[in-house]
């Protein structure tokens, strides 16, 4: 079984943890689950919905797959040092996906690099002053590291990690069961498109 931390800090956004997780967890009879992964036992989001986690921060050091979501506080998230540390995340063995804000996080650990990065429109410009290129695309990656921007773009992040870990056609059937009635197509396709588009095939650079 593959398991997938989505880490979710205190003022997080609804929508970038739990669709990248609620798509992710359609595969867990293929051997692919989403856990929400947090650094207190309790979050509560940007709206006050409380959620306790379903795995503790420290599950990060396991998971084949980490996901940084986004949220309000993500430049409280960065100041500090020691929450920080409990992120030692390794692109050699591990997917890791960041959601809008997430990026800064991703750049504050320096594994970014040189890579651009896809963000939301508020969160640019704190990732630009860490000297990151932020691009006008929902969805980039290379190699192990993706970004996703805009809160919608989360289903491009899971399209990501389902279609590393399981393959396309197990990505085009869940993208197929979620999509407005009517759209099926066109959901699944420019989902695909995103992810294809990207140079996942690239070595993340350093």
């Amino acid at each position: 079984m593959a398991q997938v931390a989505v880490v979710t800090f205190d003022g997080f956004n609804e929508l970038d943890s739990f669709i990248a997780s609620a798509l992710i967890n359609r595969c867990r009879k293929d051997g692919l689950e989403a856990f929400i992964t947090t650094p207190t036992p309790q979050v509560t989001s940007m709206n006050g919905v409380e959620v306790t986690g379903q795995r503790p921060i420290e599950f990060v050091t396991e998971a084949d797959v980490v996901l940084i979501g986004s949220g309000v506080r993500t430049r409280d998230v960065v100041a500090d040092g020691r929450l920080l540390a409990q992120l030692p995340l390794d692109p050699t063995r591990q997917l890791i996906g960041s959601q809008c804000s997430g990026a800064l996080v991703l750049a504050h650990l320096g594994l970014l690099g040189t890579m651009p990065a896809c963000t939301d429109l508020t969160s640019r410009p704190f990732v630009e002053a860490r000297g990151v290129t932020v691009l006008d695309a929902p969805f980039h990656a290379e190699g192990n590291i993706a970004t996703a921007g805009g809160c919608l773009a989360s289903q491009y992040l899971a399209t990501w990690v389902i279609t590393r870990t399981l393959g396309e056609d197990a990505a085009r059937a869940v993208l197929d069961y979620v999509a407005p009635v009517g759209e099926n197509r066109e959901t699944v396709e420019r989902a695909l498109h995103a992810v294809s588009a990207a140079r996942t095939a690239e070595p993340a650079r350093s």
